[in-house]
Order: structure tokens, then sequence, then C-alpha cells
């Protein structure tokens, strides 16, 4: 992946930034995810999201931001926990819709708190689906 600075924006590039995007919103559509959560999730306006979209599927370099990048690599990170718990799709792709009473969650689903658009949501659903991985929580 190629780096360039503009000012205090990175932006990261490359087939690799593609390939993990296009991953990121296979994984974000199996979890049902509406088009709006899908732009929170990747931190990305609708038409941003959309020309990503065509340049990723078109197997073209396609560029991400650190901000976006983290968002991806959460999301790419929390489904690899869900498939290490879970042995079944019902669990991998439903978990993150079904209403968790952890003091973390407080009823909410995992996407409900993630779909709040900040990074730092898509960190704290992890550690928390890494921890149950790991035979926490």
């Amino acid at each position: 992946m190629n780096t360039a600075s503009t000012g205090t924006h990175q932006t990261i590039n490359g087939s690799k930034s593609a390939i993990a995007f296009k991953v990121a919103n296979t994984i974000l559509s199996k979890w049902k995810c509406s088009k709006e959560q899908k732009e929170r999730l990747l931190g990305m306006k609708k038409s941003a999201l959309y020309q990503k979209l065509r340049e990723a599927e078109n197997k073209n370099p396609i560029n991400l931001d650190r901000d976006q990048l983290d968002r991806v690599s959460y999301i790419l990170n929390i489904h690899q926990a869900l498939t290490m718990t879970f042995s079944n799709n019902e669990n991998i792709y439903g978990f993150v819709n079904m209403p968790n009473k952890n003091p973390y969650f407080n009823g909410k689903t995992p996407l409900e708190i993630m779909s709040a658009g900040s990074l730092p949501s898509l960190y704290e659903v992890y550690n928390r689906i890494d921890a149950l991985r790991n035979g926490g929580w």
C-alpha cells in the first residue's frame, strides 16, 4: 500500500485497500446493515461510498484515509472474532443484531452501538466480542 500525506490528512491507496474495503462491505451486507448504517460504519458519505464500491468492484486501487482504513480493519477483526467464536452462520452474521444485556450494551445490539458512527464504538464492540472469543465477558 502506498501512503500519501496532504497536510494532516493521510490517505492509503492501493489494491489491498480495495480488497479490504470490498470484503468489509460484504460483511456489512451479511450483517443486514442499511445504507445509512454502512455510511456511518465506514465513515463515508453516500457518494464516496458508492464511488469506492464501484472502483473496488472493477479491481481498481482506492484511496482510504486513516480513519476509514481503521474502520475497515475493525469490521474485519469483528468478523474474524465472530467466526472464531461461533461455528454457525446464524450467529456469525446474526450476533451483531442480537440484543445484548451485558453492561456495555445495556440491551442494545452491537450493531446499534457501532452505528453511532464513532471509531471508539467500533473499538469497544470489537474488544467485547474478542473477549467473548477468549472466554471473557
